[in-house]
């Protein structure tokens, strides 16, 4: 069933606005279904402050606010059963430095950075940066989902102090694990003594009504001392360009590693990028609900649509807001090309360690997504 709701239906023009998603396409008539980025407006709490910070017309140094802890420990609390110390918190200006931070840190004790793809890209670029290899290791289908394959992980040859950077919920493919992958994934990370990165940038995004976000961290102190968690609001809310994102680490070694590894390189996020994740978190629930609503419509229209066009296989997200599709089957050289040619740029599994499949962003108005659709099914009829 189609959810109309005038949040998300109406939507300002981004056109000239110096935005990364629809700049790239600014000159041409392609439809911009690439980076991960929505183009709905941000909470009316979030529009509100940032108007009246505007109107205080002072844009200096910021320094997190205690509030703005306390609400996060709140939150990780109330929504998942987690608690933590405000200690552990480090904050970030955004969760890419983090993925390249973590590498950093235990860059002298670690040989490789273990992964599983596809991948978003930073995953399988940001050992390389701190001299580390990526080893790779190819998620399953297991009736129709994408999940963890044990068995290559069991074979793989690690050594202690490795690092597994894991993406959960996992972009591209939108997997939300389970209890019982987590603690499997866990028990290895333990047996291996390797240390985690989980980046969990997508945890508020769960599509399935029936599922619910674990932080990795939030199994067991033991696991909680090799891991180091990353998140933000930045996703949710849409507030990635105020630069705002936080890394819970309990281990106050691996803490300390995190934060040297930082030093001198990474700035502190600005004063209203504190202030707007405070208030999304605090005021935003419902602005929240609604958006799970809406992207879940999106999902099912558009995994419908793609089902029914020929070469095609798309793979129904149960989190975020990104849509990953098998494209290997179409008669054309390059699927990315082909649907760029044809109007619609989407994202290419290459970037991802997948030739051949697509990522389709859903974080849009309905509207955009059925022209795209119709470009893409009329380019496809005329192969």
């Amino acid at each position: 069933m189609r959810v109309k709701d005038n949040l998300f239906d109406l939507v300002p023009s981004r056109i000239g606005t110096s935005s990364l998603k629809w700049g790239k396409y600014e000159d041409s008539d392609i439809i911009p279904l690439w980076v991960a980025d929505m183009d709905f407006r941000s909470p009316p709490a979030v529009l509100n402050l940032a108007q009246g910070i505007c109107e205080e017309g002072n844009f200096g140094y910021g320094i997190c606010p205690q509030t703005l802890t306390g609400t996060v420990l709140m939150r990780m609390k109330d929504m998942y059963s987690w608690s933590i110390n405000k200690e552990w918190l480090t904050w970030l200006p955004g969760m890419v430095c983090g993925l390249n931070i973590s590498c950093r840190a235990l860059a002298e004790q670690a040989s490789q950075v273990i992964t599983n793809t596809p991948v978003y890209p930073p995953f399988l670029t940001s050992p390389g940066n701190s001299g580390l290899s990526c080893t790779e290791v190819p998620m399953v289908l297991e009736e129709g989902r994408f999940t963890i394959d044990f068995n290559h992980l069991r074979n793989l040859q690690t050594k202690k102090g490795d690092l597994f950077m894991f993406c959960h919920p996992h972009n591209p493919v939108g997997t939300n694990f389970t209890r019982n992958e987590l603690i499997r994934l866990s028990e290895y990370v333990i047996e291996r003594d390797l240390y985690i990165c989980s980046d969990e940038i997508h945890c508020d995004l769960i599509l399935e009504e029936s599922m619910q976000h674990i932080p990795f961290a939030s199994l067991s102190d033991e696991i909680a001392s090799r891991t180091i968690t990353l998140m933000a609001p930045s996703k949710t809310f849409n507030l990635a360009g105020f630069g705002c994102s936080f890394a819970v680490i309990s281990n106050g070694e691996l803490r300390r590693k995190f934060k040297k590894a930082m030093s001198g390189i990474v700035p502190d996020p600005p004063a209203m990028g504190f202030r707007l994740a405070e208030v999304a978190y605090r005021e935003g629930e419902e602005w929240r609900t609604r958006l799970i609503n809406y992207l879940r419509s999106n999902r099912d229209f558009v995994f419908k649509e793609l089902l029914a066009i020929d070469g095609i296989l798309p793979y129904s997200p149960q989190a975020t807001y990104l849509l990953w599709m098998d494209a290997r089957n179409l008669r054309v050289d390059c699927p990315h090309s082909f649907f760029e040619n044809a109007g619609v740029g989407l994202s290419n599994g290459s970037d991802f360690g997948a030739p051949g499949f697509l990522r389709l962003n859903l974080g849009c108005t309905r509207s955009l997504l059925e022209s795209a659709i119709t470009r893409m099914k009329t380019a496809v009829e005329k192969i």
